[in-house]
């Protein structure tokens, strides 16, 4: 499955030439991509298992993790790239992807009709075990028609939206100038106050007023690695650098990995 694309050569990847070449290069999949990263799998594409020989073979694996990265994307940069490398062959410990571990997420752009409109939605993903087994499920949700329900959150100037201090000592009589005016409730919420879209998404749903249209796009986000991020994309073209890739990757500083994973799970 890993052959260079040598200019000038004929590309061969055992016996196969040509344009079939190309299709058996690619890393079709995204459980192939984690074989590849792992060296789980030999130059024919035959899956490795502990015990056999090659299996994560620190000399393959390094050939196969230069293979895996989009040669075209702005989001690479080559030093990096080699840093990264090395991180993950250190001698000391290794690091090998696990497609049921935690820490890393799909994204799927989805169209949705909404209030007579066709809005996109961006759904995250991640794998949960259950029952012995393992299942994708949402972990959070973002939809920029759902920041209308929030222009106000945040107004430190505001002077008019608010509740006086004292107003427990009325029983707060008060409340119903927050609560009869839907429009202004954002003005009453905390000032650290971080909604909750998939709570939207799941309410908006069963409400019935979303409706679900396609899927346009999916991608993987992985923080597996310790201090780095990288972004797994799809690339078709008739080239062996194609198929599942890393489009994008950056090395993280302290404290980075928590703050980005707000975006893919609104537990945190």
């Amino acid at each position: 499955m890993f052959a260079p694309l040598i200019p000038g050569a004929q590309n061969n990847i055992g016996g196969i030439t040509g344009d079939e070449s190309v299709f058996y290069a690619q890393t079709k999949q995204v459980n192939q991509f984690f074989r590849r990263f792992n060296a789980e799998e030999d130059v024919s594409g035959t899956r490795l298992y502990p015990g056999q020989n090659g299996y994560r073979d620190p000399k393959a694996r390094r050939r196969y993790l230069n293979m895996i990265f989009d040669k075209d994307s702005p989001l690479v940069n080559t030093d990096q790239k080699t840093v990264f490398i090395e991180d993950v062959l250190n001698k000391k410990a290794p690091v090998f992807l696990d497609f049921h571990a935690r820490d890393w997420y799909c994204e799927i752009t989805t169209t949705f009709t909404w209030k007579k409109q066709t809005i996109n939605i961006i759904l995250y993903m991640r794998i949960e075990q259950q029952n012995g087994g393992y299942k994708w499920v949402l972990s959070n949700a973002y939809c920029d028609k759902f920041n209308s329900y929030f222009t106000h959150l945040g107004d430190t100037t505001n002077l008019k939206y608010f509740l006086h201090p004292m107003s427990h000592e009325v029983d707060f009589m008060n409340i119903h100038k927050a609560l009869d005016d839907p429009k202004n409730i954002d003005y009453y919420l905390a000032r650290d106050y971080v909604p909750d879209y998939l709570s939207l998404f799941v309410s908006e749903l069963k409400e019935g007023n979303l409706k679900f249209v396609s899927v346009i796009n999916e991608k993987f986000h992985v923080f597996q690695v310790p201090n780095w991020y990288f972004e797994i994309s799809f690339f078709n073209r008739n080239s062996y650098n194609s198929g599942w890739l890393i489009s994008n990757l950056v090395r993280l500083s302290p404290g980075d990995k928590k703050e980005l994973l707000k975006h893919y799970t609104h537990s945190n």
